[in-house]
């Protein structure tokens, strides 16, 4: 049974239906023409390495497209409601609805309903797949594209400290003593912070204490001189497992209750976890920025009748939407730096533009 703030079940499902198919039409369109450009840019990295074809290219792209999805959905449903409302309007089916007595609140609230399922929707693909393919790309890019290493759990682009001094690796799989690191480098540091010498390995395994450096290179900064020594070369004895398992935690490719796990254990330890609370909370602020979209995007469809502007309406919808997304990369972003509580971070831009979108309706048409 339908509540009195729905119009009838007919002009919901016709609303609803009509929403829904333009949401997934624009989707499609945007991610088509992203992946192709993205595809492009990209292919020489992939073909580059030896044995790579077809094949690897079809992987990105299935890697890539889950990404691509849960990034653009809410833009979707944004130019969605615009596209929308904007066509109701032009035929005159805002007019008749209104005429019929429902309000601007009751036209839209199929197109809410709809966008929450939207965001029902991208919640969990972003926790079943887009963390997955996230986490399996960033280790295949640190990898230069070639064979992915079986352990699901590694992860791409970790660095760790040592006192003054600094170990990057380009890629960490295993766990506990069979933890090994790829492409490291370790920066040996004065007091001052300036590089005294550089050490470059394709290998490091854990040593108990500090880590050995297979086939280790040498640049000594002071005098510019490169040389390779014949000897692994145990470095970083103060680089713990503890300290790798932490700094594994990469909060784009794990799923919500993986990543509260990981804080825990990081607060457990002492370190900042400011800006991975943020997107923890972002996990579920994030999706529910689709709800918004039909608010922000409703004066493209209201009002038209006294003031006729149909495209500076459209602009001033857009303009708003694409505004919530700045403002919201903004907070997190201050948020990570420790400006904001990771909840104000993650929640308080959707409670303004909420406001916001609220106040353009009413004082537009109610």
């Amino acid at each position: 049974m339908l509540f009195d703030f729905f119009p009838s079940r007919t002009l919901t499902w016709y609303l609803g239906k009509t929403f829904m198919v333009r949401i997934l039409a624009v989707l499609v369109m945007l991610v088509l023409v992203l992946m192709m450009l993205d595809l492009l840019s990209n292919a020489g990295d992939i073909l580059a390495h030896p044995g790579n074809g077809e094949g690897e290219l079809l992987r990105y792209v299935s890697l890539r497209i889950p990404q691509l999805v849960s990034r653009f959905l809410p833009y979707s449903v944004l130019l969605a409601t615009i596209l929308t409302l904007a066509t109701f309007n032009q035929n005159s089916e805002v007019v008749a609805m209104k005429a019929a007595g429902l309000s601007a609140h009751q036209i839209l609230a199929p197109l809410v309903l709809a966008a929450l399922l939207v965001s029902g929707f991208s919640f969990a693909f972003n926790e079943r797949v887009v963390t997955r393919a996230t986490a399996t790309l960033k280790v295949w890019e640190a990898n230069d594209y070639g064979a992915l290493p079986r352990d699901s759990g590694a992860r791409a682009n970790i660095y760790l400290n040592d006192g003054n001094d600094v170990m990057l690796a380009s890629l960490i799989e295993g766990s506990g003593a069979q933890t090994v690191m790829r492409g490291v480098t370790f920066y040996e540091l004065d007091k001052n912070g300036m590089i005294m010498r550089q050490y470059r390995g394709p290998l490091a395994r854990w040593a108990n204490p500090g880590w050995r450096l297979e086939q280790p290179r040498v640049l000594d900064v002071g005098t510019a001189e490169t040389r390779e020594l014949a000897q692994p070369l145990v470095l970083a004895p103060g680089i713990t497992l503890q300290q790798v398992a932490l700094r594994k935690v990469d909060p784009d490719a794990e799923a919500i209750g993986e990543l509260r796990e990981s804080i825990g254990a990081m607060d457990a330890a002492g370190r900042r976890t400011a800006e991975l609370k943020g997107k923890w909370w972002h996990k579920i602020s994030g999706p529910l920025s689709a709800v918004l979209m039909p608010l922000l995007g409703a004066v493209a469809g209201f009002g038209l009748a006294r003031s006729g502007h149909l495209f500076a309406r459209a602009v001033i919808g857009m303009a708003l939407g694409f505004a919530y997304f700045v403002v919201d990369n903004a907070a997190l972003a201050m948020g990570s730096f420790g400006g904001y509580p990771p909840l104000l971070a993650a929640w308080a831009p959707f409670v303004l533009f909420f406001l916001i979108g609220e106040t353009v309706l009413i004082r537009t048409e109610e």
